[in-house]
């Protein structure tokens, strides 16, 4: 063997040889990186906090009272959350209207009665409910055009509105039809944004 290929084994040995995981560093790296994810969530739920802190004058929402009379409609699907009636990206976390969860919507001559397993339940008198209209969003959820139930509802001397989307999107034209037939001062303006 000649000394230039005996150079360029050497060579070779050495960069085989070198090591290639700094463990220190690498742990290091992963622990800060978990410590900011957790300041993250924890800044997350602080806002989340504050946010239901601000909107404490809001009232409890009420149940739904014994014996209502037989249902107009009913449907399952999803609840998506509530806001400030106009401004769909103000949502309300107050008494748990931020949850997103699933939904059982109840429409009786009383009102409409929202059952969400795993977060509050309430009541909205017929004489609370100020509108329903078709819409493609509120609060972090946007779907296709006319995919979103949004009922408008009063509640102290707060606008809400509040999203649905059923598990049969067919069905929310005649929920809009149904809500609006209730009470002559309901309307569906306010959908175009």
């Amino acid at each position: 063997m000649t000394p230039a290929v005996i150079q360029l084994a050497a060579e070779a040995a050495e960069r085989k040889s070198a090591e290639v995981t700094d463990w220190g560093a690498r742990i290091a790296w992963v622990i800060g990186l978990l410590v900011f994810i957790a300041f993250v969530y924890w800044l997350m739920r602080q806002g989340w906090k504050w946010r239901g802190a601000l909107q404490s004058d809001l009232p409890e929402l009420p149940a739904a009272p014994e014996g209502l009379p037989d249902h107009r409609l009913a449907l399952t699907g999803r609840y998506h959350g509530s806001t400030t009636a106009g401004q769909w990206l103000d949502r309300i976390v107050a008494h748990g209207l931020g949850v997103r969860s699933r939904v059982e919507l109840t429409l009786t001559d009383a009102g409409l009665e929202v059952v969400r397993p795993g977060a509050g339940d309430f009541f909205v008198p017929a004489a609370q409910l100020r509108g329903a209209r078709l819409d493609k969003g509120i609060a972090g959820k946007v779907l296709t055009e006319g995919g979103l139930l949004v009922v408008t509802w009063e509640h102290g001397d707060t606008l809400i509105d509040s999203g649905f989307r059923s598990d049969r999107a067919a069905e929310h034209a005649a929920w809009v039809e149904a809500i609006i037939s209730m009470n002559p001062t309901t309307t569906t303006e306010g959908a175009e944004r």
